[in-house]
C-alpha cells in the first residue's frame, strides 16, 4: 500500500551555496487538498524551496516533515509519492512521449500501464505527437509530456515549477483543469509561478519569498474535500 501523509512541513530551512544564502530559515506547512502558490522575484529562493521539498536537494540546516513519516527511513517510498515538474523536463530525448511515459509507468509499478499512458495522452492532448522522439518537440509539447509524467501515478505531493512555461492558451486551460482536479483529489500542491493571473485562478494560498525569507503568507481559502479541517464551532 502506498505511503500517505496529510501535510508537509518545512521547518527553519536554510540553504547556502557557498557564501550565497538561497533560503534563510523558511518555515511553512502545506496541507492536503490545497494549492499553495509560491511567488517572488528571481533569486528569491522559490525553486530552491521546491527542490528541497522534492528531495532533489538537501538543506544546509532545517528539515522537511512528511506527515508522521521519517524522511530518511522512508526516502525512496516518499519520492514515489511525489510528482515533480522542474525546469528540466526529466524526459529521455531519443524516446517518444509514449515510450517515456511507459518507462515511468514501469518505474512507478503502475497496473494497466498502456491504459494509464493513453489516458494521460488524452488528458494533455499529446496523441498527435506521442510517437515522435522527444528531441523534436517544442517547449510547449515538452511541458505537456512532463506534466503527464508528473501526474500519471496520482502523487500525494505535487511540486510544479513554472508549469505554464511554453504553453498556449488551450494548454494553460488544460493545466488549470488538471491542477484543480488534483486538488479535489486531495493532493498537497506547491506551485511556483511569475504569472499573477494564473496564480489567481488556481491558488488557495499564496506565499511570497524575498531574499530567501517568507514576507507574505496569505490563505485565500481552506483545504477542500475530505482533507479539509472542520471549522471550530462559534462560542
Amino acid at each position: 500500500m502506498a505511503l500517505d501523509f496529510e501535510s508537509v512541513e518545512a521547518v527553519k530551512l536554510v540553504k547556502l551555496f557557498g557564501a550565497t544564502r538561497a533560503l534563510g530559515g523558511v518555515s511553512l506547512r502545506f496541507e492536503a487538498g490545497q494549492i499553495t502558490v509560491i511567488e517572488g522575484h528571481n533569486g528569491s529562493g522559490k525553486s530552491t524551496l521546491v527542490s528541497i521539498l522534492g528531495q532533489l536537494a538537501q538543506p544546509t540546516r532545517g528539515e522537511v516533515i512528511y506527515g508522521k513519516l521519517h524522511r530518511r527511513r522512508h526516502a525512496a517510498a516518499l519520492r514515489a509519492r511525489m510528482g515533480i515538474l522542474a525546469h528540466a523536463p526529466m524526459l529521455y530525448p531519443d524516446l517518444t512521449a509514449r515510450e517515456n511515459l511507459l518507462f515511468y509507468a514501469r518505474l512507478f509499478d503502475l497496473p494497466n500501464r498502456t491504459s494509464v499512458v493513453d489516458a494521460q495522452c488524452e488528458r494533455f492532448q499529446i496523441g498527435r505527437f506521442a510517437d515522435r522522439p522527444v528531441r523534436t518537440y517544442s517547449r510547449g509539447q515538452l511541458q505537456r509530456v512532463a506534466l503527464a509524467r508528473a501526474l500519471m501515478h496520482e502523487p500525494r505531493l505535487l511540486l510544479l515549477d513554472e508549469p505554464s512555461t511554453g504553453l498556449d492558451v488551450l494548454g494553460v486551460e488544460r493545466l488549470e483543469k488538471a491542477i484543480l482536479e488534483e486538488r479535489d483529489r486531495g493532493v498537497i500542491g506547491v506551485l511556483v509561478t511569475h504569472d499573477s493571473d494564473f496564480a489567481d485562478r488556481v491558488a488557495d494560498r499564496r506565499v511570497r519569498l524575498e531574499r530567501g525569507r517568507v514576507i507574505e503568507n496569505e490563505d485565500s481559502s481552506p483545504p477542500v474535500g475530505p482533507y479539509a479541517t472542520p471549522a471550530s464551532p462559534t462560542p
